[in-house]
């Protein structure tokens, strides 16, 4: 890879790797399955994010497998194409949280977005292959217990733990924190959702938006809401 090393390239390869996971982030598997297969704009149903969880309950379940699988691998590509050019796994790990930050926010959507599990464990899957591991089996968890948004959070802060003992890269810690941070920022953003006016509610829904990923408290009501409850709602 020497003819890719130099004064020229030592920041225009990572910056173009980020922009490339950004642009590959921002291409939405969930919205085109659901216009394509259910005549359905998505955004106008349950949650309105764009992910596999929104296709499942209101397009069909065999079409997750798809949307997933898209999800995980343009978080993977960008991050691995970093380590095949010997960006080191810093740039690996910006380039994937890049893809996560552009499912979240997209730029062909008008910034409306996912939230941005699938692409998380894309980045994982080409950092620290064991973080897709762990954080399947806590969400999991969550799921069995009835609720996983925030086990979510429970997979990333320990999984520096899980690094540290058996000897990942020095990227894991701050790409878990990093995806905190997103994650917080896109339940509380909540695809521009109106918050209730200052209030009681207000600081009820904000909660639920943190630890819960939704403005609800009942998850089903939430993710199975149809447009015309939302505009009433």
């Amino acid at each position: 890879m020497s003819a890719l090393s130099g004064p020229n390239t030592r920041y225009l390869i990572p910056a173009l790797l980020i922009l490339l996971g950004y642009l590959l982030g921002s291409l939405l598997s969930a919205y085109w399955i659901g216009q394509w297969v259910g005549g359905k704009d998505l955004r106008d149903y349950g949650s309105g994010a764009l992910g596999g969880s929104m296709v499942y309950e209101h397009v069909g379940r065999r079409w997750v497998v798809p949307v997933v699988v898209f999800d995980v691998l343009k978080a993977t590509v960008p991050a691995a194409l970093a380590l095949w050019l010997d960006q080191g796994y810093g740039v690996a790990a910006a380039a994937g949280l890049a893809a996560a930050v552009g499912h979240n926010w997209s730029i062909w959507h008008r910034f409306h977005g996912g939230r941005g599990m699938g692409t998380f464990a894309g980045v994982w899957l080409a950092v620290y292959w064991p973080g897709v591991l762990w954080m399947i089996g806590w969400i999991g968890l969550g799921w069995r217990l009835g609720d996983s948004a925030p086990w979510l959070f429970v997979s990333l802060i320990t999984l520096p733990i899980l690094s540290w003992l058996t000897g990942g890269p020095d990227a894991v810690a701050p790409l878990a924190g990093a995806m905190i941070l997103v994650t917080l920022l896109k339940r509380l953003e909540a695809n521009r959702r109106p918050l209730p006016p200052p209030g009681p509610q207000r600081r009820r829904v904000i909660l639920l938006r943190l630890l819960l990923d939704r403005d609800l408290a009942a998850h089903n009501e939430w993710i199975r809401q149809q447009p015309d409850e939302k505009r009433e709602g």
